[in-house]
């Protein structure tokens, strides 16, 4: 006989399931809620994006040294929000494509700018906007064709970002400061120009080769909190 206040032996056997179900729910939305959350790292990354307006009105109206130390302040910004979502465990999801987006969205219009107040050769900026939307492309392409790819930074990539930062820092110091920087200028175009080919030419191999991959491999890949966009 059934004792009083217990449930049946059948209903207790369907509800065990569901209760457990409900319960990783549960867990994945506390993670999602964590893994999702705005930090302070998040903040800076979005007072750098505001940072990009002012450059370029300061890089058009003449004022190339106040430009240079708003570009050294992004800079720095951009080493202080990496270093605290790394040392004090604030790494988000939000952040991972915040940070990146925030730096690209910097470089980008500054090249753009360089062109066409013609300090820099237009192939330059050409090659580097090309690279970036042909990456986002292609990232945005194997999703939808259900293939999502998560790629991580490459050595040529980030040797690519630093010649960028680099060449952005040389024009304004050159333009600012009472010095010849000419030939430094011309060697870090070159520079630009050859790691921008080589790091498309490799992302374009991988991206070839994770489409080519069974997507069970891809299932196994590491959290989005661990990747970045490509730089």
């Amino acid at each position: 006989m059934q004792a009083p206040g217990r449930l049946p032996t059948w209903l207790s056997t369907v509800r065990m399931p569901f209760l457990a179900c409900r319960a990783v729910r549960i867990r994945r939305q506390g993670d999602q809620k964590v893994r999702t959350k705005v930090t302070i790292p998040n903040f800076i990354s979005i007072g750098r994006l505001f940072l990009v307006p002012l450059t370029i009105w300061l890089i058009v109206s003449d004022e190339p040294l106040t430009a240079f130390w708003i570009f050294v302040l992004a800079g720095v910004s951009d080493g202080v929000d990496g270093f605290l979502a790394r040392q004090f465990n604030m790494r988000s999801v939000v952040g991972a494509y915040l940070d990146p987006l925030a730096d690209k969205a910097l470089l980008v219009s500054i090249y753009v700018t360089f062109a066409v107040l013609n300090e820099i050769p237009t192939w330059v900026t050409i090659l580097v906007v090309s690279r970036d939307v042909l990456i986002i492309g292609a990232v945005v392409l194997a999703g939808m064709l259900g293939h999502p790819v998560a790629m991580r930074p490459l050595i040529v990539s980030k040797l690519n970002t630093v010649a960028q930062i680099v060449l952005a820092a040389l024009v304004l110091a050159d333009l600012a400061f009472p010095v010849d920087l000419a030939m430094f200028r011309h060697i870090m175009v070159v520079a630009v120009g050859i790691l921008t080919i080589a790091s498309a030419f490799l992302y374009a191999v991988d991206w070839v080769r994770h489409m080519a991959t069974d997507r069970s491999v891809d299932d196994r890949r590491a959290s989005v909190l661990d990747e970045r966009l490509p730089e």
